[in-house]
C-alpha cells in the first residue's frame, strides 16, 4: 500500500507550495531590508543614548545648572541685563524660566548668528555660565542622529532606512509568527538550550516580537521629522489651521521661525502655522489696559494663565513680531506632553492673539506631541530606562542578524546568500498592491522599494554574475 504525502494531496500541496514560495519572497525582501537598514539601525541607536543620557544628567538648555536660594528673585529684566552684558552686541531671543527654586534663568542671545545661552542667578543677576547652544556632544549626536552630518543626503538615506525599518518589522512578524503546529512560546521565551545558528534564531525572533512595535513607534515618530514623509506630507496635513484665531491678523513666517538650526523648539503641530502679526486691535484681554509688554509682565502673564515651573518667553522679533509663551515636553519644560501650551501676545497692546494647547491638536498632532516626547526619554526615569533596554535591544538585534546570515552563508561562497527568488511568486497582485500602499504612505520608500524591485526583476536576474553575486 502506498502513502500519501498530506502535503502533495491534490488542493492541500498547491496552497503549501504557494505558501512556501510567499515565504521565501518575504525572507527575501527581509533580509535586502536588513543588510541596508542593520548599520543605521545601530547608529540610531547608539545616538539615541547619548542624547537621552546627555539630557538626562546635564540637561540641554541649561536646566540641570542649580544654584543656593538666597531671597527673593531679582527682577527677570534686570536678569536679563545681566545676561545682555556679557554680550553687548547680542540680541536677546529667548528667557527660560528655572524648573524650580534651586534653578537658574536661562536667556539665549543671538550674536551674529552664534546663539549664546547665559544662565543667571535669580537671586543675585550673576552670570553663572555660559556656553554656545547647538555646540556639544549631544548636538553633534543629534546631527548625526539626523543627518549624519552630510544635510539632505543624510536625512533622506536615513528616511529611506527608517521606512525600510517599518518593511523589516512587519516581515519579521511574519516569518517568525508561529504555525505548523509550533506553539506561541517560540516567540516569547527564547530557547536559551539550543546552540550555534539556532541560538541566535531564537534570540531574535523573541527580541523582534517583543520590540516590533516599540520599533515602529519610534520610525514613525522620527520619520515625522524628515524631510519628505514628515514635512512635506504628514506635517503639512496635519498643521494647526491658523483660521482658528479668529480674524487675527498673520505674518508671512511661520513657528518654524522660531527653532533654532536643527532643534526643534515648536510643537510639531505648529511649525508650518503662520505666526500671528502685532500691530491691530485683535485678540482678547491679555495685560491689563496701560501695562506695557516686556519680560516681566509677559513672564507674569504667563504665571496668571496658568504656567507653573519651567516655561519660556521668546522675544519679539521685528515690529510686528510677538511675545511667546511656551512649555513642552519636547524642550524638557515638563514630563507631560499633554500639558504644552502656546500663547502669542501682540508686542504693543499686550493682548493674547492665540492660546494653542494640546487639545487644540489635530489628532496627528496629538500622537506626535506623546510619540516625541516618548521617543527622546522626555516623561520620565521610567520613560529613560524602557528606551534604554529598546535601544540596547535593537543593536543585539541587527548584529544578531548579521551574525545569523555569517553563519548560514557558505565558507568562500564569493556571495551573498540571500535567500532565493521564487520562480511564479503567488499573490503578486497582492503584492503589487501592497507596493502601491507604502508607495502612497511613504512616497521616497515606495519609489525605493520600487527601483529595487526593477534591479531584481530585470537586471539581478539576467546577468549571471550579479545574479550568483546577490543570490
Amino acid at each position: 500500500m502506498v502513502s500519501i504525502d498530506p502535503a502533495r494531496a491534490p488542493g492541500r500541496g498547491d496552497k503549501t507550495v504557494a505558501m512556501k514560495k510567499f515565504y521565501l519572497a518575504a525572507w527575501r525582501w527581509h533580509f535586502y531590508a536588513g543588510l541596508y537598514v542593520a548599520p543605521f539601525l545601530i547608529m540610531l541607536a547608539v545616538t539615541g543614548l547619548i542624547m537621552m543620557y546627555i539630557a538626562y544628567f546635564d540637561g540641554r538648555d541649561g536646566e540641570k545648572i542649580t544654584i543656593v536660594p538666597d531671597g527673593a528673585a531679582q527682577a527677570i529684566s534686570v536678569q536679563a541685563d545681566a545676561a545682555q552684558a556679557a554680550f553687548p552686541s547680542g540680541r536677546l531671543v529667548e528667557w527660560i524660566g528655572p524648573p524650580d527654586d534651586r534653578g537658574v534663568s536661562v536667556f539665549r542671545i543671538d550674536d551674529a548668528g552664534t546663539h549664546h545661552m547665559v544662565a543667571v542667578n535669580p537671586y543675585t543677576a550673576d552670570v553663572e555660565e555660559t556656553w554656545v547652544r547647538r555646540d556639544g556632544w549631544y548636538d553633534l549626536a543629534a546631527d548625526i542622529h539626523g543627518t549624519l552630518l552630510i544635510g539632505d543626503t543624510g536625512d533622506r538615506l536615513i528616511e529611506i532606512a527608517a521606512g525600510l525599518g517599518i518593511v523589516l518589522a512587519v516581515t519579521g512578524l511574519y516569518l517568525w509568527w508561529p504555525r505548523n503546529g509550533v506553539g506561541l512560546r517560540t516567540v516569547l521565551i527564547p530557547n536559551i538550550r539550543a546552540r550555534g545558528r539556532c541560538l541566535w534564531k531564537s534570540l531574535h525572533a523573541v527580541f523582534g516580537f517583543y520590540g516590533s512595535a516599540m520599533l515602529v513607534v519610534f520610525l514613525i515618530t522620527g520619520m515625522a521629522w524628515a524631510g519628505i514623509w514628515g514635512e512635506r506630507y504628514v506635517q503639512a496635513w496635519n498643521t494647526f489651521p491658523a483660521e482658528k484665531w479668529d480674524d487675527v491678523p498673520l505674518s508671512d513666517v511661520t513657528h518654524a521661525s522660531m527653532n533654532h538650526g536643527a532643534i526643534h523648539d515648536v510643537p510639531w503641530g505648529l511649525e508650518q502655522t503662520p505666526l500671528p502679526a502685532s500691530g491691530s486691535d485683535a485678540g482678547v484681554p491679555g495685560l491689563l489696559a496701560g501695562t506695557a509688554a516686556n519680560v516681566d509682565t509677559i513672564a507674569a502673564l504667563g504665571r496668571t494663565l496658568g504656567y507653573d515651573g519651567r516655561y519660556r518667553v521668546h522675544y519679539p522679533m521685528g515690529e510686528t513680531g510677538v511675545w511667546t509663551l511656551s512649555q513642552d515636553s519636547m524642550s524638557n519644560d515638563s514630563a507631560d506632553p499633554t500639558a504644552d501650551r502656546t500663547v502669542h501676545v501682540d508686542r504693543h497692546t499686550g493682548r493674547i492673539l492665540a492660546d494653542v494647547g494640546f487639545a487644540d491638536y489635530s489628532l496627528a498632532a496629538k500622537g506626535m506631541a506623546v510619540g516625541i516626547a516618548f521617543h527622546e526619554g522626555d516623561m520620565g526615569l521610567w520613560n529613560l530606562m524602557l528606551n534604554t533596554v529598546f535601544c540596547l535591544s535593537m543593536i543585539f538585534m541587527a548584529i544578531g542578524g548579521l551574525v545569523m546570515w555569517w553563519l548560514r552563508r557558505p565558507a568562500k561562497a564569493g556571495r551573498l546568500a540571500a535567500p532565493p527568488l521564487p520562480v511564479d511568486l503567488p499573490f503578486w497582485k497582492g503584492a503589487v498592491f501592497i507596493g502601491l500602499l507604502l508607495s502612497l504612505a511613504f512616497p521616497l520608500v515606495g519609489l525605493t522599494l520600487l527601483v529595487v524591485l526593477a534591479l531584481d526583476l530585470l537586471v539581478l536576474s539576467r546577468i549571471p554574475a550579479l545574479k550568483r553575486a546577490m543570490s
